[in-house]
């Protein structure tokens, strides 16, 4: 499990320490956005068990409207390496996660130091199941194409006019059915095959950096 309360503890001592620096009108328009999270499986249990998240980066441009409503655009990656400890025999690998995405959401500043965004993510997603068996199989690797959908929260804090830090947490829903045999297992692993139709959701809980380009 990901030590959700030590992210929110850090991001809340970081507005603490930042108390002490000069107010800062901020009026987004067009800004860059970086993310980097902790993603954990959720829903499939086959996925959630066998599957290990180590990173999801993802990076956007957004133009923001001056009625709080936001639209942008960008590419996501993530990587899930095998537990070992999860499968009947021995595998070795993981799965790469790639795609583009478009983000619409709300964002307002509620103070000149802190904002909230709500955000929906919707892209489309490649799977890549690179692993020794699949290698052995000769479909290494394995590519799984699906829809991607990502609600997310954000708590913005600025730092001056153009630059900002936020702690946020989305749940993302890839449009596919995680089954072992996309690792090169060839048996049910001992889950329940009805479980694998169920889609892969996954949780990611993470910092991200905003940097707001000048106005004309």
């Amino acid at each position: 499990m990901l030590n959700v309360e030590r992210y929110i503890i850090v991001f809340l001592v970081s507005m603490q320490l930042a108390n002490g620096l000069n107010a800062q009108t901020i009026e987004p328009k067009h800004t860059f956005n970086v993310e980097v999270g902790l993603p954990n499986g959720f829903s499939n249990p086959a996925f959630k068990s066998i599957m290990q998240g180590l990173v999801n980066l993802s990076t956007y441009y957004q133009f923001d409207f001056k009625n709080h409503l936001t639209v942008g655009a960008g590419i996501r990656y993530s990587y899930f390496t095998i537990n070992e400890f999860k499968v009947p025999s021995p595998v070795y690998g993981g799965v790469h996660v790639a795609g583009g995405f478009v983000k619409m959401g709300w964002q307002k500043f509620l103070s000149d130091r802190f904002a909230t965004d709500i955000g929906f993510k919707v892209g489309y997603n490649q799977q890549f199941f690179d692993t020794d068996r699949n290698d052995t199989l000769g479909v290494n690797p394995l590519k799984v194409d699906c829809i991607y959908t990502e609600p997310s929260l954000g708590l913005i804090l600025t730092a001056d006019e153009q630059n900002s830090y936020r702690f946020f947490a989305s749940y993302g829903f890839s449009g596919f059915g995680f089954k072992p045999s996309m690792i090169g297992l060839e048996t049910f692993g001992g889950y329940d095959p009805v479980d694998f139709n169920k889609v892969t959701g996954v949780l990611i809980i993470g910092f991200g950096y905003t940097h707001y380009f000048k106005k004309d």
